[in-house]
């Protein structure tokens, strides 16, 4: 049975009133939950709250779940806008010092090259991509992340953002565009 199928499952169990079929979705995908709010929200507590939030906002909404997207694609979407409302909310902008596109870019560039000056090139290039990611228009930054960080396909970040396919394409493109654009004078130096 696929893992959608087994959500799907899940997700029918909760609909005729089963809420420990709802625990166990939430214990399935808390995690992922959790890192892909705090892309967008620094602060740990804040991230832990606006994920409980997303679980809440799923589980009403759950009797309207038709199963036309994956579940967890579904979740993500309100997980997205839970957090951009958030933001809204409290006048802050998302990814400040985001050390999980450092890590990105430690294992992505430069990984075989430990010398001082590749490492502060290291570095320089994690701060510009950081930059570079905190100044790309919200639909641009979060295809980005769904893709780079969060792994999910071309498919499921349609689903999740509510565009068509080639939309998402795009937009990675013009993401990734705009990164190469920033760091290709570092990167100038190894080559």
């Amino acid at each position: 049975m696929s893992e959608r199928q087994v959500d799907y499952d899940l997700v029918q169990r909760v609909q005729r009133g089963d809420k420990k079929a709802f625990d166990m979705l939430v214990l399935k995908y808390q995690q992922k939950i959790l890192r892909l709010i705090s892309h967008y929200i620094r602060d740990s507590g804040d991230a832990l709250d606006i994920a409980q939030e997303t679980f809440i906002k799923a589980y009403r909404a759950l009797p309207r779940f038709r199963g036309e997207s994956a579940f967890y694609t579904w979740l993500y979407r309100i997980a997205i806008n839970t957090a951009k409302n958030y933001l809204i909310v409290q006048n802050r902008y998302p990814l400040e010092n985001d050390t999980d596109i450092k890590d990105y870019v430690a294992e992505t560039y430069l990984k075989d090259q430990a010398t001082p000056e590749h490492l502060l090139i290291r570095d320089e290039i994690a701060q510009t991509i950081d930059k570079t990611i905190n100044e790309l228009p919200d639909e641009l930054r979060t295809a980005i992340i769904l893709r780079e960080l969060e792994g999910l396909g071309y498919a499921e970040i349609a689903e999740v953002m509510d565009c068509p396919i080639g939309t998402v394409r795009s937009r990675i493109f013009r993401a990734r565009e705009a990164i190469d654009e920033k760091i290709n004078p570092f990167l100038a130096h190894f080559t």
